[in-house]
């Protein structure tokens, strides 16, 4: 394991010293759960980010999609418990 210092302002760390306090931890187990709480956030939106150019390029080579109110109206049929026919994609428009 490497060390690496940083430097909080005093506030900061009033703040994270109180809520380690809260959860029954040390403020450097907080500061670590913190840590790589943010970095798993990172990965997974890039990770997301990846996933929709990949989908974007896929439709734009296939030319088909599924029009937005088709979409909108099977998700709020989906939301309200009904079981409807999924979208069909069309081809887009030029």
């Amino acid at each position: 394991m490497t060390t690496t210092t940083i430097r909080l302002p005093e506030e900061l760390k009033a703040r994270v010293t109180a809520a380690a306090a809260r959860t029954g931890t040390t403020a450097h187990a907080f500061i670590l759960e913190a840590i790589a709480e943010k970095a798993a956030n990172e990965e997974c939106r890039a990770e997301f980010d990846t996933e929709a150019e990949e989908r974007y390029t896929r439709m734009v080579a296939s030319g088909m999609a599924i029009p937005w109110s088709d979409m909108r109206t099977y998700l709020q049929e989906r939301v309200a418990g009904k079981r409807p026919t999924r979208p069909v994609a069309r081809k887009l428009a030029r």
